[in-house]
């Protein structure tokens, strides 16, 4: 491991130089971030998942940045020309843009103008005239350049003038001042291309649009991008060019010469074809990048959050597919989300056959118990509401509904996944099913969908699928570990995201509980060699076993631990039985940890885990997060008044805002500016998806049937 790099990185993010180490060495041991972040707390200082995966990331750069530095120092030097000057400011360079400006003159050039001229031998003329020569004329100064390649003096100074050009392009210093003046002074501008088509004006803002470059938010950057994709839009760079031709004329100009009008011409040819060109590809490729990465951390939190939406646990629910034509698919599942029947009924256009489809789902409700109605929410989705929430006034016992969203739900149907679940159904049928487990248990059901699919994100085509893929699947796997699994009922797709387990391990698992049932311990998996002893380290406190005959396997708690479990549970008069009643809990709470972890050399971050998985033994983090907010009537934009306080559900987050279901055919946004009396960076510091949060009526528009909201209130 590389000090100076760990050094670097630890000043970067503010921890100290241990915890980077520590971290870095587990890693290369073979721990995964979750095993790291709940198990190895008292090694890292208790980092979480994001932090630890930030470590990772910013070392790999840094070491591929040292790596590019060692190659170009190695290539300039196997030319001879490395000096002790250049290989320092290569070591110092901060950024890989900056090493490729050092390295840019010794590279090997593609055939270009200026390459041409110096086939013609015309690099010595260049160089004269870049010394300024006082005396003389450009007569005697070309004469000796003329000849049968260079027929007369315009040529030998126009061959010139490209050898300067590439000279002055190739100046690091010149291109690094050049770059950071066109990023603090320069704007962006879009301009709408002429005979370009924009039918729905999706970027009439853009048609004619300023901003600088050092101020453009991520989202305009990538919708700005979108746009010029889509040849609707042209995009430039603009900056005060002739500030600067001046700094580059105060810089090679040092003194008169008679050569100095040549010069000038050069500067200005090698600024507007080489350098203004290349500095304009640059700055909107980092541009986008910055983009790419806010677009991808915003829909990595989002996802985040409606993973850990909290399940609706023991309920009945009928769930229900809106269609118009083909008619709302209905599945009834248990409590558990098994279907227990599939219909289907045509309240809409265009048999609107309504009171036979409510004579039907009230029976639904009566026979099976139903508790709540889940509503998918795609075409026909208010329809459906209207249609249940009139259904509802008539059922025979309280029955609430609520809006789910059924992004992705069409992709689940139609994979192979679902046609092996449910072999026997339509598409449609399966779709209904996803929608009802999707209130039941979100996660469980959400993560057999490709995360790009969900619908959480902002211009998510639009960025680096790499990127997108590895961001998502870290947040996937970041909940699924939070929550844990329980062993004996999880899918494949959900084990899949379980620390340290492969396919081959997961494999073994299916087939073990397909061959001899349930696993009835953790012991179990070791004696049968199910894992081998890494992956036993790094998975096993993440899998739960919750009717088995040990009840710390119920618990979070590693194996690792047991004995200090099972010795504090003596020290209190009781056993593993014990775990989660009320006598345990009363007793704990008496407990000094402090001191408890003092006197029986136990670190302090183990030990209150250890006592928070006794008392409550299936520890879920979505517990303690707002349950999803239940209907039993429908809102009309008609309802609304400006200042008017509502409660809703947020759908997505946004750079610019938030997305709020308050019960209206499309969701009301409300802007960054409305959501806080203070500054907000980040919408995601106030709120995020999933949240109920009170909200007020901030401006109605009923020609486009929109609302826009506030979380201030409106007077």
């Amino acid at each position: 491991m590389n000090k100076d790099i760990i050094e670097k990185i630890s000043i970067d993010l503010n921890i100290r130089v241990q915890q980077t180490e520590a971290v870095l060495k587990l890693l290369e041991e073979g721990s995964t971030i979750p095993f790291i972040a709940r198990y190895r707390k008292e090694v890292t200082g208790s980092l979480d998942e994001v932090a630890i995966r930030k470590i990772e990331e910013v070392y790999k750069y840094q070491v591929n940045l040292l790596e590019r530095k060692d190659d170009v120092i190695r290539l300039i030097s196997e030319k001879g020309l490395m000096t002790p000057d250049l290989e320092k400011q290569i070591m110092m360079a901060t950024k890989l843009v900056e090493i490729e400006d050092l390295y840019r003159p010794f590279k090997e050039k593609k055939k270009t103008k200026a390459t041409d001229a110096i086939a013609k031998g015309l690099e010595p003329l260049a160089k004269l005239i870049l010394s300024l020569p006082k005396i003389g004329n450009l007569d005697l100064l070309t004469k000796p350049y003329i000849n049968n390649e260079v027929k007369n003096k315009e040529e030998a100074i126009e061959g010139a003038k490209y050898i300067i050009a590439e000279m002055v392009s190739d100046n690091a210093l010149y291109r690094k001042w050049i770059r950071n003046f066109t990023i603090n002074t320069g704007s962006i501008v879009s301009t709408i291309k002429a005979k370009s088509v924009d039918d729905n004006k999706v970027y009439e803002m853009y048609y004619d649009y300023k901003e600088n470059v050092k101020q453009i938010k991520a989202h305009r950057t990538l919708a700005i991008n979108r746009g010029e994709k889509e040849k609707i839009l042209s995009i430039k760079i603009n900056v005060d060019e002739d500030k600067v031709y001046n700094y580059l004329y105060y810089k090679i100009l040092t003194r008169e010469s008679f050569a100095g009008d040549i010069i000038k011409e050069a500067i200005n040819d090698s600024y507007k074809r080489l350098i203004a060109p290349s500095i304009e590809r640059e700055i909107r490729s980092e541009l986008t990048s910055e983009a790419e990465e806010v677009a991808i951390d915003n829909f990595g939190k989002n996802l985040e959050k409606l993973l850990l939406t909290p399940p609706m646990k023991d309920k009945k629910v009928l769930a229900l597919d809106p269609a118009y034509r083909t008619g709302c698919k209905l599945a009834v599942l248990d409590n558990t989300g098994k279907p227990l029947t599939i219909k289907v009924i045509y309240p809409h256009e265009p048999r609107n056959d309504y009171e036979n489809a409510k004579k039907t789902v009230l029976e639904l409700i009566d026979k099976y118990q139903v508790d709540i109605i889940a509503i998918g929410n795609g075409t026909a989705s208010r329809e459906s509401e209207t249609f249940i929430a009139d259904t509802i006034k008539e059922a025979s016992k309280t029955v609430e509904y609520i809006i789910v969203s059924e992004a992705g739900a069409s992709v689940y149907s139609a994979s192979p996944l679902a046609i092996d679940e449910f072999p026997e159904l339509h598409v449609e049928e399966r779709s209904a099913i996803s929608i009802g487990r999707r209130l039941q248990d979100p996660l469980a059901e959400l993560v057999k969908i490709d995360p790009q699919s969900i619908g959480v994100g902002l211009y998510q085509h639009d960025v680096s699928n790499k990127r997108l893929t590895e961001t998502l699947d870290f947040v996937v796997s970041k909940a699924v570990n939070q929550v844990g699994v329980n062993i004996n009922t999880a899918s494949a797709f959900l084990l899949k995201y379980v620390s340290g387990l492969s396919k081959k391990t997961i494999d073994k698992i299916i087939n073990y509980r397909n061959e001899k049932g349930k696993i009835l311990s953790r012991k179990e998996i070791k004696t049968k060699k199910i894992f081998s002893d890494k992956v036993f380290e790094q998975a096993i406190g993440f899998l739960r076993i919750t009717d088995g005959i040990n009840k710390l396997d119920m618990t979070d708690i590693h194996p690792e631990s047991y004995s200090i479990a099972e010795k504090i549970l003596k020290d209190f008069g009781k056993s593993s039985d014990d775990i989660g009643t009320e006598d345990l809990i009363v007793k704990l709470a008496s407990l000094d940890i402090n001191e408890y972890a003092r006197l029986n050399n136990i670190d302090l971050y183990t030990l209150e885990d250890i006592i928070k998985s006794f008392i409550k033994p299936l520890r879920d983090p979505r517990d303690e997060m707002a349950k999803p907010l239940l209907r039993n009537d429908i809102l009309h934009l008609e309802d609304l008044k400006v200042g008017m306080k509502l409660q809703g559900t947020v759908r997505n987050v946004a750079p610019f805002g938030a997305f709020i279901d308050i019960g209206l055919k499309n969701d009301g946004l409300v802007h960054i500016s409305r959501l806080s009396d203070k500054y907000v960076k980040y919408p995601t510091d106030v709120v995020n998806v999933g949240d109920i949060v009170d909200c007020y009526v901030y401006e109605i528009n009923q020609e486009k049937n929109k609302v826009s909201l506030s979380l201030l209130e409106v007077n």
